[in-house]
């Protein structure tokens, strides 16, 4: 019998995320010198707040922006790949240099790129407005699109689960 989704949680270390589309709506706006992406500041706490209790924060995409970059190590990521053509491979060397487990890996994408990697992770996870495909071998569809809380509902699903969300002291009112 297949686990549930909520049961899967309970060995998850690490998280593992795709950025446009997952931590962005997926829109980008043309600037003359760069592309702008707005990010969540829920998404974003959820991950500083993830990164304080001990899990491992890794980030994937395939674009290439040093802003991007510089906030979510800001925030606590363990490590940001940018420009990563092949995840798969991205993903077995990040596996190989922390040492975890498929099975100790959500990973969250949205589109065609992540769905190799989203094959060998513990649990597979995506926005609601994910491509059909992604969709179709995700684990657990968040209610949430893209850029609009999906990365904060997996991280807090996962800590509760785990009995680390709501940590008074990690939160520092």
């Amino acid at each position: 019998m297949k686990k549930s989704y909520k049961q899967l949680l309970h060995k998850i270390t690490t998280f593992m995320f795709d950025v446009d589309g997952v931590f962005t709506n997926g829109d980008v706006i043309l600037m003359e010198h760069d592309i702008v992406r707005v990010l969540n500041s829920r998404d974003g706490y959820a991950v500083q707040y993830a990164a304080k209790m001990g899990y491992r924060i890794l980030i994937v995409t395939g674009g290439s922006s040093v802003q991007v970059e510089k906030r979510l190590m800001n925030l606590g990521a363990t490590e940001v790949r940018l420009s990563s053509s092949d995840k798969l491979k991205v993903y077995h060397d990040l596996q190989e240099k922390y040492g975890f487990q498929d099975d100790e890996v959500l990973y969250m994408g949205d589109d065609i790129p992540d769905y190799r990697v989203m094959e060998r992770a513990g649990v597979a996870a995506c926005p609601q407005d994910a491509a059909v495909e992604i969709k179709a071998i995700s684990d657990y569809q968040s209610p949430y699109n893209g850029g609009r809380y999906c990365v904060r509902d997996v991280i807090e699903q996962t800590l509760r689960v785990q009995g680390k969300w709501f940590n008074e002291e990690a939160h520092h009112w």
